[in-house]
């Protein structure tokens, strides 16, 4: 079995899903950082004004509509901005979210 979580196929990514997703401000901080980083950040590198177990809650909402993959390199999950497949599901979307 798997330590990686599901993830939606670009086909299930859908526009109110991921508005839903980064209307909180901390999901849509999560989102700029890792825009703004261009690489793969570990959950416990963002820098998050939430406890742990309610960062955990973000970046499930965030996987689940499809904003980003999350993926184990030993013990420490990552994360990763599904840009190519939002720009491909919602052109521009994602500029206007992290713009």
């Amino acid at each position: 079995m798997s330590r990686t979580p599901p993830h939606p196929d670009v086909s299930q990514i859908d526009l109110q899903s991921v508005l839903e997703a980064v209307v909180d401000p901390v999901r849509r901080s999560i989102v700029t950082q890792l825009d703004a980083a261009g690489h793969d950040i570990k959950c416990g590198d963002f820098d998050l004004p939430v406890s742990k177990s309610t960062a955990t809650h973000h970046f499930t909402v965030l996987r689940e509509a499809g904003l980003i993959r999350q993926y184990y390199v030993g013990v420490a999950r990552l994360n990763a901005l599904r840009r190519a497949d939002l720009d491909r599901a919602l052109p521009g979307l994602l500029d206007a979210i992290t713009g």
